[in-house]
């Protein structure tokens, strides 16, 4: 993986060849964009070097050479802690000492194409686009990893107690990026908050200036996180006073002031507006701790949504909800801080420095100490308990998704091509995807065809067919999910049941009862395979990570259009 290279500047709903998102950091010489930039897409900056804004040089060498024999030898995996799309975390010890740390295993994305008849059928010309898409892939990729590393190892040495740290990165020789770091013990910080029982604005506002501590941590070490939400958050271990420490920075990407990105990152109920209309820098950070407060003191995210346009509406029409429980017992002060860092004007919004110097979080030791009821810790404890469920069943997802072979999409490609052009129209691919059996609605042929013409011509190349392809074969290929499926249902019944869901996610009977009543249509009790496929699908974070980010996209162009058109 080498030294770390200046990351490839952001390019709207360009979408390479690559499950991961390219990085974008804009120069340091650029010409600033104007206070307030038109909704749209911004144009991409040119990459920058590689010195960083808060100072020294990404040139070291951030992942070392390892054997798997080696690592084996100076470390022991343990338990599975997390599984996500391209890699695993366990728990795992340092052989010599015992120490024990985390291992988060990040599999090198490599593509195999087929041999033979295929590879003939396909051409000379199919192969080479298969070589390059291929190439193109795992080049994303792994400039995606060595951005993680030296984001990690920059605020592992700078930011403090609040930062897991990182304590090595070694390669193997198959490909896989090891990252050894700091174990936290201590629980999510929803989970924490609902075993407390007593529950105030005191509490949550000790938590949150944690919180925005990590904030201006990373800003004023030029990086943006892009991902703050509550999952991202672990104590470090079960005492009362342990630390509140970040641990993710996968989305994260450097910057220097003035900078902006037009990639759409993040998870649908953290997104800032101006992540929808493809225009931010670094006060997107600010806007999701804000959107994590409004959770904090009452237990429900502030913009609401069954599905990923109605999310992202709700953000861009703004406006929130101060009157429900249990807000009329709230205190004057966050409500306002909520505002303020909710503010869907960035330039006017808090920075993390004015948000520790708010008044809510200056005095935080004397904030309220009333209980704000047993609903908000319901809710919390209701809304930790489902992301857990979706995300233990999106990691059974992840490990049953296969390396797929790229030559028979080469192959396929020729074969739609009907005037054999070398580009493929939206009437060319909705006709040989149905063809092939792939039943895709039309508006997610369109939004997919968006995302992946990367030359902007309104068709597609073989290139960017074979991204467009393998995505499609994960989104509609239902093994997945009936894989997941079965994972929870037990007894195979055909149904998950009380008794199963409290097998993995803990004896939390009202959060399980929550879950069983959101989920439960037809309320038998349990829950069908159907029903559960529903709930997977309801968001975004079932599917690639490639194909939620190109959803936004879309939604995102859409969303500029029609604010434009009513203005």
């Amino acid at each position: 993986w080498g030294a770390a290279t200046p990351p490839t500047p952001a390019r709207g709903s360009c979408a390479a060849a690559s499950a991961t998102s390219p990085s974008s950091s804009p120069s340091p010489n650029a010409t600033p964009p104007p206070p307030t930039p038109p909704p749209g897409p911004a144009p991409a900056a040119p990459a920058r070097a590689r010195t960083g804004p808060a100072g020294g040089t990404e040139e070291e060498e951030l992942v070392a050479k390892m054997t798997s024999a080696e690592f084996g030898r100076r470390y022991v995996l343990g338990k599975e802690l997390g599984r996500g799309e391209f890699g695993v975390t366990r728990r795992c010890k340092d052989a010599a000492t015992g120490e024990a740390l985390a291992c988060k295993t990040i599999r090198r994305h490599r593509r195999r194409g087929g041999r033979g008849a295929n590879r003939k059928a396909a051409g000379g010309g199919g192969a080479e686009a298969a070589a390059r898409a291929a190439a193109a892939a795992a080049a994303a990729h792994a400039a995606d990893v060595r951005r993680e590393v030296a984001i990690m190892r920059r605020m592992s040495a700078r930011g403090g107690a609040a930062v897991v740290r990182l304590r090595e990165a070694r390669e193997d020789q198959e490909g896989s990026v090891h990252l050894v770091m700091e174990l936290c013990e201590g629980g999510e910080l929803f989970d924490r908050i609902v075993a407390r029982g007593h529950y105030s604005e005191r509490a949550a506002a000790k938590v949150f200036r944690t919180i925005v501590n990590v904030i201006q941590l990373c800003h004023s070490n030029g990086v943006i996180h892009r991902d703050l939400k509550p999952e991202n958050f672990l104590f470090a271990n079960k005492s009362e006073d342990a630390p509140l420490k970040v641990i993710d920075f996968g989305l994260s990407v450097f910057f220097n002031p003035g900078d902006r990105f037009t990639e759409v990152v993040g998870s649908a109920y953290y997104m800032a507006p101006e992540v929808l209309k493809r225009n931010y820098g670094q006060e997107v950070d600010v806007w999701s701790a804000g959107v994590i407060l409004y959770i904090l003191l009452c237990g429900v995210p502030p913009f609401w949504g069954d599905n990923d346009e109605k999310i992202a509406q709700a953000i861009i029409r703004g406006g929130l909800d101060f009157n429900r429980e249990p807000w009329p017992r709230v205190s004057g002060n966050p409500k306002d801080l909520i505002r303020q860092m909710l503010d869907p004007d960035p330039a006017t919004r808090l920075t993390a420095s004015q948000v520790l110097e708010h008044p809510w979080l200056k005095n935080a030791d004397t904030a309220p100490n009333v209980s704000l009821g047993e609903a908000v810790r319901s809710r919390l404890q209701q809304f930790s308990a489902m992301n857990k469920f979706k995300k233990k069943a999106l990691g059974v997802v992840a490990r049953n998704m296969p390396v797929e072979e790229l030559d028979k999409y080469v192959q396929m490609f020729h074969l739609m091509d009907k005037d054999k052009n070398g580009n493929l129209s939206l009437e060319e691919l909705m006709e040989g995807l149905h063809i092939n059996g792939q039943r895709v609605p039309e508006s997610e042929i369109r939004m997919l065809l968006e995302a992946a013409d990367t030359d902007g011509n309104g068709t597609l190349d073989c290139d960017e067919f074979v991204t467009v392809s393998l995505h499609l074969k994960k989104m509609t290929n239902e093994k997945y999910l009936a894989a997941a499926f079965r994972y929870f249902d037990k007894d195979g019944s055909g149904f998950i049941e009380i008794d199963e869901l409290r097998q993995e996610l803990g004896p939390n009977e009202q959060a399980i009862l929550e879950i069983i009543r959101d989920v439960d249509t037809d309320r038998d009790g349990r829950i069908s395979y159907q029903e559960f496929e529903l709930m997977m699908k309801s968001g975004a974070d079932w599917r690639t990570r490639q194909f939620s980010r190109a959803n936004f996209s879309t939604l995102s162009r859409k969303l500029c259009k029609e604010e434009t058109s009513s203005s």
